[in-house]
């Protein structure tokens, strides 16, 4: 048969391409791939019946055991296929929450069920202009951050050509990073809370650095606070320890139990006395006073639960004693 031509059988419905090889003088191989309806199939033998047979058994253990799960080609259905069989399994509890809120609000709407081929650059491009021009740039960040993973992934399945994202002019939200109380307003918070709730919650943040939102992890271990890490991204639950400093002690007497109102609450408050700060400005004042009181950088990192970078993180276990010991240094 000229070599132009296609060689191919008919087996259990399928049309199956295959070719002849010789294997050394006397061996001959058949073998055939099948990449059709959901099946990638692989198949050799040293006939053609044999082959055939051997491709039959194959597709019939494929159907009973490791049948393929249909590709959805609409943006909802693609989305939600992304997210469950990859996105969640390396992200963590909160992260997933967060960004899946996020992704009900503003990205399902917008896109709904169109074809993942028919969505355009300049849709997504008005997208991220529409959030922005409402003031919520870290919001247009996240979005185009979540709209890049699907685009990606689809590309990576051959449902599209290229990531729309790729090209669309976007400039990034600046963050505005926290402010640090003056020694004035510190005292301030501190005064005017006293004999509430507040007093106490006030105090463990300006004392230990702890995000907002690790808050209601927090507890009491011996001479630490024990947090969850909300900043780790492999999808596992990771702890810091903040020792328990001079600053912190005298406010833990006859306290073993942390408890919390809602971030929100407390944020309310906070600016009913300090109407130009924020919480997370409680985390940059224990940030910089650590600073300010010759605390090892390393040992700050640990307490605010910042990554040691590089193979840092792989090889160093500092000690609970070096963390104590540093943390007596957290006094002025």
């Amino acid at each position: 048969m000229p070599k132009n031509f296609s060689k191919y059988f008919r087996a259990d419905g399928c049309s199956v391409h295959y070719r002849k090889r010789k294997r050394g003088k006397n061996s001959i191989t058949y073998e055939a791939r099948y990449r059709k309806q959901g099946y990638n199939i692989s198949v050799s033998a040293p006939t053609l019946d044999t082959l055939k047979q051997k491709f039959i058994d194959t597709i019939k253990t494929v159907d009973e055991h490791d049948s393929v799960p249909e590709v959805p080609e609409t943006f909802a259905a693609f989305a939600d296929y992304y997210f469950t069989n990859f996105w969640l399994k390396k992200v963590g509890e909160r992260t997933a929450t967060n960004n899946l809120n996020r992704y009900n609000r503003h990205v399902l709407p917008y896109f709904k069920n169109t074809p993942l081929k028919k969505i355009t650059p300049l849709q997504c491009q008005k997208l991220i202009e529409s959030l922005q021009s409402k003031g919520k740039g870290k919001t247009a960040d996240e979005v185009k951050s979540i709209l890049n993973g699907i685009f990606n992934m689809a590309v990576k399945h051959n449902l599209i050509k290229s990531n729309p994202i790729d090209v669309i002019f976007y400039k990034k939200y600046e963050q505005k990073h926290g402010k640090a109380l003056s020694k004035d307003e510190e005292e301030k918070l501190l005064t005017m809370s006293f004999g509430t709730p507040y007093h106490l919650m006030f105090a463990v943040a300006l004392y230990t650095g702890l995000r907002p939102n690790e808050y209601s992890s927090a507890h009491i271990e011996g001479d630490f606070i024990i947090a969850i890490n909300s900043k780790q991204k492999d999808g596992k639950v990771h702890y810091k320890k903040i020792p328990i400093t001079p600053m912190l002690r005298p406010y833990l007497n006859g306290i073993s139990e942390l408890k919390f109102y809602g971030a929100n609450r407390i944020a309310e408050h906070l600016k009913s006395i300090l109407p130009n700060h924020k919480l997370y400005d409680l985390r940059t004042t224990f940030y910089t006073r650590c600073q300010e009181c010759g605390i090892a950088d390393i040992a700050i990192k640990k307490f605010v639960g910042h990554s040691l970078g590089g193979l840092a993180d792989t090889y160093t276990d500092l000690s609970d004693k070096f963390l104590l010991d540093e943390g007596t240094k957290f006094k002025y």
